[in-house]
């Protein structure tokens, strides 16, 4: 789930690009005027003006003189120093930067040091990445209590999948007893706000019992709301209940369009199903 370059003047720059393409014209020269403001501003010290003159480099919408520059390269070195200037947005780039290996070798322990550099400056995605770093211990030591503590700030803050990742250490008692309770409680906040994974992880929950009442309509509703938020698992399990006929009537034509989808969305499981009902229809 991670976003790079979310800030809205970097859509707003990629949405008048769209326009303007749409319109059959591509004016080179208006990312320059931009990118010549952003240099200016850059090297006066303001860090906003490092951190869009790197989206630009990012996007590809700079052509320099040498061709050849290495254009994640001009955008690490800009966000470096965007982030050094306590650019928090910066800080969260350079940190995933760091964290998938964009031009530079991965480094998890920097990339850790510099989400939660963002992080403190109230970048909630990257209190969440930084969490993921401290439970799965890439590069540091495992620490659920750290990542708890992580996901808590950002589910507070109202990031979906922070609420998520707080359920699944609750779910599955990481450094904390086992709370299914709570943990289906902020499957649903995180469900609500539109994380389709916590819908169709709640909709397994109450699927089988698991630490909530049976509710089998209640699970195809979730199931139905993740997959209309396209996760293929959804798609996938509400499928199987029209194959079926479990809980819902069956309709197999209504299974073979949810197995169809779910392949569209990467799954193999949801691929082999829809072929095998595909064939059985036809004869």
């Amino acid at each position: 789930m991670m976003r790079f370059f979310n800030i809205n003047l970097f859509i707003i720059t990629i949405l008048s690009m769209f326009i303007i393409s749409c319109a059959g014209k591509t004016p080179l020269s208006q990312y320059e005027k931009e990118a010549n403001i952003a240099r200016k501003l850059c090297a006066s010290g303001e860090p906003t003006g490092c951190y869009d003159l790197a989206a630009l480099y990012l996007a590809d919408k700079i052509v320099d003189v040498e061709e050849e520059n290495d254009h994640d390269r001009e955008a690490f070195n800009l966000l470096t120093k965007a982030c050094d200037g306590g650019h928090a947005e910066g800080c969260y780039n350079l940190g995933y930067m760091y964290s998938k290996g964009i031009s530079i070798p991965v480094d998890k322990e920097k990339a850790s040091r510099i989400y939660g550099k963002a992080c403190d400056g109230g970048i909630l995605e990257s209190c969440t990445n930084l969490g993921v770093i401290y439970e799965q211990g890439v590069g540091i030591s495992v620490d659920y209590k750290k990542a708890c503590e992580l996901y808590t700030k950002s589910c507070d803050g109202g990031y979906a999948q922070g609420c998520f990742n707080l359920g699944l250490i609750h779910d599955k008692g990481l450094g904390v007893p086992v709370d299914y309770k709570k943990a289906s409680e902020l499957y649903v906040k995180s469900c609500d706000d539109g994380f389709a994974l916590s819908c169709v992880t709640l909709g397994i929950m109450y699927d089988g019992g698991d630490g909530v009442p049976i509710d089998y309509k209640k699970a195809s509703e979730l199931y139905k709301k993740s997959c209309d938020g396209n996760n293929a698992q959804g798609c996938s399990l509400l499928g199987n209940m029209y194959f079926k006929g479990n809980y819902v009537s069956e309709d197999r034509y209504e299974a073979l369009i949810l197995f169809s989808k779910s392949c569209d969305l990467g799954s193999v499981s949801g691929c082999k199903l829809y072929n095998i009902i595909y064939k059985a229809m036809k004869k």
